[in-house]
Parts: C-alpha cells; sequence; structure tokens
C-alpha cells in the first residue's frame, strides 16, 4: 500500500508586521485622532483575536480630509504627468519592497489565506500603480481628447474582501489623472488603508494628496454626500450602491459602482473535466467566496453533470481549511460574524426549500468565523441561493440542455458583472459570451485580473470600468 502523505505545517511568521495598538484617521499627511475621540477595534476572524484600536470618524473628520484634499489639488493637478508618474511608480516599488510585510497584515485583519493575499492580492496591488503611473504622462493619448482634465476631489468608499487591492483599483488612477483622494476603507478591514498612509509618507506625497478615514458606514455615508466631492466611487453591496445613487442624484458629481454578482460558470460536454473543476473551485473558493464576481451559479450540460460532479467533489475532499497563515491553507475564516451569519442563513433557506446540500470532512477551528466549502444540487432558478448573492464559499449546480437553455439560465439575474464558459470549442465560446449580459467573461479560466483590463458590471451589479484605459474615464472631466 503507498504511503499516505500529510502536509506539516507551515506558518508565515508574523514578526514581519508590527501592528500599532492604536491608529488615527490619517488626514494632509498626518495621522491624527478622530474631532469625537471615538474609536472601534479591529478583530481577526481566524482567531477573534483584537489587532488594534482605530479612530472612528465623524462628519467633522471627513469634512477636515476633504478640505485637506481640495487644498492639495491646485498643486497637485498642476503637476506635470511625468512628475505625478514619480510619485506612483515610487509607490509601487514600495508595495513591492514591503509584500510579504503586508500580504501578513492583510491576512491577519481579513481571514483569507496567505498563499491569496501573497501570490494574488499584492503582485496586483503593486501592478496596478505600476501600470496607472505609465498612464500619468499620457492622458492626452488616451481617446478622452487632447486637454482631458482631473475632476478635484474623489471620494472613494471600499469593502472588505480585498482591502488592499480595491484601494489600488480606485487611488492609482484617481492620482493618474490629477484628482486628491479621500478613501474610507470597511470599518472590518483598516488596518491596510492605513499601512498604505504609511506608504504615501514614505514615497514622499504631497500633504493631502491622500487622506484615509476610518469608521462605520455613517462616515462613507458623509463622505459621498459632502459638497465639495467631485466624484464618488463605491464598491460593495448593490443596495448600498442604490443608496449612494440616491444621495448623489442632482448633483454634478460623477459616480462609478461596483456591487454585487451572481456569476454563472457554463461547462459544455466537450470541457476539459479537470481543468474546468479546478476553474469552478477558483471561481466560487477564492476568498471563501467572497468575492463580487465569483461563478456561483454552476451551469453543467446534462450528459456530463455526473462525472462532473464526482469529480468537483473528490477536488473538494483535498481543499484544507485552517489557519490562513499557514501556506498550505486554501479556505480561510469569514470575514466576520455578521456575514457568517448571513451566509448560514441562506443556506439553511436552501436546504428548506428542497435542494440537496453536501459538504467534505471538515473540522472548524473553535475559535473565528468559519463555513465549510458547500455544495447545493437538486437547484431551481426559483431557488433563493440561485438568485441572491450569498457571498461565501456556497455553489448552487444547475443544468442544462443546449447553448440557448444555459444562456438563458445564466441571464436570469438581476446581476450582471461576470460569468466563465468551459469549452473547447473557440466558435462556442464567441457565440455564447456575444449574448450573455456580464462585464467579465472568462473563457477557459475564472477569476483572472489585470490591470490593462477594464472590470464593472451591467443592471444591478453597477456601472462603470475600474482598470484598463477605461478606468481613466472617470477621472476625468471628459
Amino acid at each position: 500500500m503507498a504511503p499516505v502523505f500529510d502536509y506539516a505545517p507551515a506558518p508565515e511568521s508574523r514578526s514581519v508586521v508590527d501592528i500599532a495598538p492604536s491608529y488615527g484617521l490619517f488626514i494632509d499627511g498626518e495621522f491624527t485622532e478622530a474631532a469625537g475621540g471615538k474609536v472601534f477595534k479591529t478583530v481577526s476572524p481566524s482567531s477573534e483575536e483584537v489587532l488594534s484600536e482605530v479612530a472612528e470618524a465623524s462628519e467633522e473628520d471627513v469634512d477636515r480630509a476633504v478640505r485637506a484634499a481640495r487644498k492639495a489639488f491646485e498643486k497637485w493637478s498642476a503637476l506635470p504627468g511625468p512628475e505625478r508618474a514619480k510619485y506612483l511608480f515610487r509607490i509601487a516599488r514600495i508595495i513591492q519592497e514591503r509584500s510579504r510585510e503586508l500580504a501578513v497584515l492583510e491576512t491577519l485583519d481579513n481571514g483569507k489565506p496567505i498563499r491569496e493575499t501573497r501570490d494574488a492580492d499584492l503582485p496586483l496591488v503593486a501592478a496596478h500603480f505600476f501600470y496607472y503611473a505609465g498612464w500619468a504622462d499620457k492622458l492626452e493619448h488616451a481617446g478622452y481628447g487632447a486637454n482631458p482634465r482631473p475632476l478635484g476631489v474623489a471620494g472613494q468608499v471600499i469593502p472588505w474582501n480585498f482591502p488592499l487591492l480595491m484601494l489600488a483599483w480606485k487611488i492609482a488612477p484617481a492620482l493618474a489623472t490629477g484628482n486628491t483622494v479621500v478613501l474610507k476603507p470597511a470599518e472590518t478591514t483598516p488596518l491596510s488603508a492605513l499601512f498604505f498612509a504609511d506608504i504615501c509618507r514614505q514615497a514622499g506625497l504631497p500633504k493631502g494628496v491622500v487622506n484615509i478615514v476610518t469608521g462605520d458606514g455613517r462616515a462613507g455615508a458623509a463622505l459621498v454626500a459632502h459638497p465639495d466631492v467631485n466624484k464618488v466611487a463605491f464598491t460593495g453591496s448593490t443596495a448600498v450602491g442604490k443608496e449612494i445613487a440616491r444621495t448623489v442624484a442632482g448633483t454634478r458629481k460623477k459616480l462609478t459602482l461596483e456591487l454585487g454578482g451572481k456569476g454563472a460558470n457554463i461547462v459544455f460536454d466537450d470541457a476539459p473535466i479537470d481543468q474546468a473543476v479546478e476553474g469552478i473551485v477558483n471561481g466560487i473558493f477564492f476568498n471563501q467566496g467572497q468575492v463580487c464576481c465569483a461563478g456561483s451559479r454552476l451551469l453543467v450540460q446534462e450528459s456530463v453533470h455526473d462525472e462532473l460532479l464526482d469529480s468537483l467533489k473528490r477536488r473538494l475532499s483535498t481543499l484544507r481549511l485552517g489557519d490562513p497563515l499557514d501556506k498550505n491553507t486554501d479556505i480561510g475564516a469569514i470575514n466576520s460574524a455578521e456575514q457568517l451569519a448571513r451566509i448560514t442563513a441562506l443556506a439553511e433557506q436552501g436546504e428548506a426549500e428542497g435542494a440537496e446540500r453536501w459538504s467534505p470532512a471538515c473540522e472548524l477551528p473553535e475559535n473565528g468565523y468559519w463555513f465549510a466549502p458547500t455544495l447545493f444540487t437538486n437547484v431551481t432558478q426559483a431557488h433563493t441561493i440561485a438568485r441572491d448573492e450569498i457571498f461565501g464559499p456556497v455553489l448552487s449546480v444547475l443544468t442544462f440542455r443546449t447553448p440557448d437553455e444555459a444562456v438563458a439560465k445564466a441571464n436570469n439575474t438581476p446581476y450582471g458583472l461576470s460569468a466563465g464558459i468551459w469549452t473547447e470549442k473557440g466558435s462556442r465560446i464567441l457565440a455564447v459570451a456575444g449574448k450573455l449580459r456580464a462585464g467579465v467573461i472568462w473563457s477557459n479560466t475564472f477569476n483572472k485580473f489585470d490591470p490593462t483590463s477594464p472590470f464593472g458590471g451591467y443592471k444591478e451589479s453597477g456601472f462603470g470600468r475600474e482598470g484598463g484605459r477605461h478606468g481613466l474615464e472617470a477621472y476625468l472631466d471628459v
């Protein structure tokens, strides 16, 4: 009998990151206490350990930050493009130099595996700053007129699932185009944004060009509503996105929204099964399924349903759930107790509505917020789990017979952010992709990102694009 080998623990050291006991707001190049003196705690989702205390911004603090950004805008926007590019290049290089530290920090504060923060998040963060640094002196060749102008102060509100990457998606194009920024990170993951504030100082970025205000939804609402903000960029839930759209309506503020999703991953009968299974796993279990473009609906052609499902279950049985700082870990912790409760409630509803639930044998740690990777079969389009965004490691499996049926089922959603197509026929990829109402469509892969490619959705997944040349437009007066 062949020996069975198991993985020995391979923990990344926490010693590479020094988390202070408390952090203030970053306004006008300095860390400062909140006007009301309020603070909140940020907790590690994998252990429920308190990592630090963070200042809670009020309306008064947001106003201070916007005024600092407005003051800095005059000089920053007047800088020649090559000079702005130098700062962006410097930031990108510092991110690369501090990438191990930032990856550990992100894993501690967010709960995602170190393998993901180290190999996916941080390289992409640096890549976005490098990419937009390259655009800073080429804006008049971007296709937006001979003399494109910055808008002014950008108010940016980002989510907790990719804290540093969402920051890069927003700050890099804003600075490249000559805008100044007030950014509010999510209240459950504020630390990497505060470390980024330190990187701005390390890079010598002029005071007030980037400001970070931490706090809950009230700070975000104050930023969105501030009369001296010219541009609002938001990534998060559709419900909050609609609220922001109502707030901005009737003003002259430019708005981009990147909201929820219920992506369809379509597997045809000629798809390479093993390759498709890896794409399915990456599509829904990457970052514990806490991804707006997750492939949370698997549409499988009937003739290969059983074969694919058997292979998928075998693959899920090999996933390792546990300490996110262990380099062998595939599935980390859910970001918060609130999010875990939502995932649990929707999974229970799926069972109550008659879908068949399956999870691999999986021992959950005693402390922290954990949810085992879960499959639902016998799912119909009427099931809540096939309609609502769960934002967790839960996959709903549906079947189809013809390409037209696959397209109809894939488009039968209020969302339109992402989709995947698995087939060996290039003609089928092009034919199906042309009918799918989704902003990002992957073929024979999933969750592949690149700073040169635009990202965004249709319908209730929002509007506007981030990334690529298209991502410049949101920050220019065109």
